[in-house]
């Protein structure tokens, strides 16, 4: 979540140097529920004992409200259109999210 972080920030930036500003939370969706309630959650348990300093950079972001973190699931992961074997009826919903069209389909 950290890397991911890291490259909303530079892109927000980029946005504000050509003049677009951003006056909503980037959503940041991510598929453990776990890490989203950690990084919303200011309070450190025991067992979360052992997080590095990088927690404590998404805490703050997601308390500044420059991101909101929403969960997604693992079948609805777009990125495993690029990672993972996927069987055709999966793969070709995947890519209907992603507004791809096949060609040689008749519309």
């Amino acid at each position: 979540m950290a890397a991911a972080l890291n490259e909303i920030k530079w892109l927000r930036r980029l946005l504000q140097e050509l003049g677009i500003e951003q006056y909503a939370p980037t959503r940041l969706f991510y598929d453990s529920k776990d890490v989203i309630h950690i990084a919303a959650n200011p309070v450190f348990h025991e067992r979360t004992k052992h997080i590095e300093s990088d927690c404590h950079a998404v805490r703050d972001v997601v308390r500044g409200r420059l991101i909101s973190t929403h969960h997604i699931g693992t079948k609805e992961q777009l990125a495993d259109l690029l990672t993972k074997a996927l069987g055709r009826v999966h793969f070709e919903d995947l890519l209907s999210k992603l507004g791809v069209q096949n060609l040689y389909t008749p519309m």
